[in-house]
């Protein structure tokens, strides 16, 4: 599997991307890049596997404050074949890469579920109950960085 960046001006007629995931995936960015901005590496990616984009993942804008929010998404039919563990584990060795003392946080709906796992498994605890635009009331999830 690799990220593929999400660009500002992708040609949403690829064959690549006539899923309808992908094409409500790339209406999101055309509406959520102006929102947040455009700051490698501090976008959306696709995520390919076998050359068929089955999922995305990205970064809800530039760190603020020393922190910075990420989030995946699976499309349904790749669900539970390590899709969304693989996306999270490259966004925290991207943004260390970037910034090596950025705080990584998460938010999930305030229930354990698929997305609680797979931020366990790649060591967030949970911190807290946010509010979230899109969610209501959340769940914090913050990084623990191992040695």
């Amino acid at each position: 599997m690799i990220l593929k960046p999400i660009l500002l001006d992708e040609d949403k007629s690829k064959e690549a991307y006539q899923s309808g995931d992908c094409q409500l995936l790339l209406k999101m960015y055309e509406e959520f890049y102006p929102k947040i901005g455009f700051n490698i590496p501090w976008i959306g990616y696709f995520v390919v596997k076998d050359k068929h984009i089955v999922g995305s993942c990205g970064f809800v804008g530039q760190p603020q404050n020393g922190k910075v929010e990420l989030a995946y998404w699976t499309f349904k039919e790749f669900e539970g074949q390590g899709i969304a563990s693989f996306s999270c584990k490259e966004l925290i060795s991207l943004a260390y890469q970037f910034d090596s003392h950025v705080t990584i946080v998460a938010k999930t709906a305030p229930m354990a579920n698929a997305s609680t796992k797979v931020l366990k498994k790649n060591n967030f605890i949970f911190t807290g109950i946010v509010h979230d635009d899109e969610i209501g009331e959340a769940w914090l999830w913050t990084h623990q960085r191992s040695g």
